[in-house]
C-alpha cells in the first residue's frame, strides 16, 4: 500500500509557506507546475536534496501521467496527498486510489538530515518500506517535523500555498479519505520565472 503513515494530526499552522534555502532565479527547469480544479500551485523541486525522486517526478510529470489525477487523501491541518498515476485518474474508478504507483521502479529513499517538513513542503508518499517511494506525493498544510528523516523531501510550494489550503478535506474517520476529489488538471515541469 502506497500511503502516507499518519503519526499524528498537527493543530497549528505556521505562516511560512517557503523554505529557507530554496532554489532561486534560474532555476526554472526544476519548477513543477500544478494546475488544479481550484487554481495553480509551483512547487520549487529540489534536486540537491533528492535526485532520484525529483528526475523521476519530472519524468512523470513530462509524460502526462499527473494530468487528472485525484487529491485522494487530505487531512486538515496535515497534508495533502496526490500523484496516483495508476489508481487515481479522476473520471475512473478511484476507489484503490492511494495504493498504486507508476510503471516506474520503487526509489531509495533519500531522507535529509537537516530539512524539516514545514508548511508548503513536498514529501514523498510511501509504504511501510522506506524503499517504496515511486509516484505519489504528498503537500503539508502545517508544520509536521515528526515527517524528518522519515520521508524523503522533494520540494517546496514557492506559489499557490493559498490553492493549496483550498484542497477538498477528507474525512479524518477514514484517514483522510475524499469523496469527490479535487483533481491535478495538468501538471508541466519548467517555465519562466515571474
Amino acid at each position: 500500500m502506497k500511503f502516507l503513515a499518519t503519526l499524528g494530526i498537527v493543530a497549528g499552522l505556521s505562516l511560512a509557506a517557503v523554505a529557507p534555502g530554496l532554489a532561486q532565479d534560474g532555476e526554472a527547469a526544476d519548477r513543477l507546475n500544478i494546475e488544479t480544479n481550484k487554481g495553480s500551485i509551483v512547487v520549487q523541486l529540489r534536486p540537491d536534496l533528492a535526485p532520484k525522486h525529483v528526475e523521476q517526478i519530472k519524468t512523470l510529470a513530462g509524460e502526462g501521467a499527473y494530468d487528472n489525477v485525484v487529491f485522494h487523501r487530505v487531512i486538515d491541518g496535515f497534508m495533502a496527498q496526490t500523484g496516483d498515476v495508476e489508481f487515481g485518474k479522476k473520471g475512473a474508478d478511484t476507489s484503490g486510489a492511494g495504493m498504486g504507483g507508476s510503471d516506474k521502479p520503487d526509489l531509495e529513499a533519500e531522507f535529509s538530515e537537516d530539512e524539516t517538513f514545514d508548511r508548503g513542503t513536498v514529501g514523498m508518499a510511501r509504504s511501510q518500506d522506506p524503499n517504496s517511494a515511486n509516484s505519489q506525493f504528498f503537500i503539508m498544510l502545517a508544520d509536521g517535523d515528526f515527517l524528518d528523516g522519515q520521508y524523503t523531501i522533494v520540494g517546496d510550494v514557492v506559489e499557490g500555498m493559498d490553492v493549496v489550503d483550498q484542497i477538498k478535506k477528507g474525512d479524518a474517520r477514514q484517514n483522510g479519505s475524499v469523496e469527490d476529489p479535487d483533481v491535478m488538471t495538468k501538471v508541466t515541469v519548467g517555465g519562466s520565472e515571474g
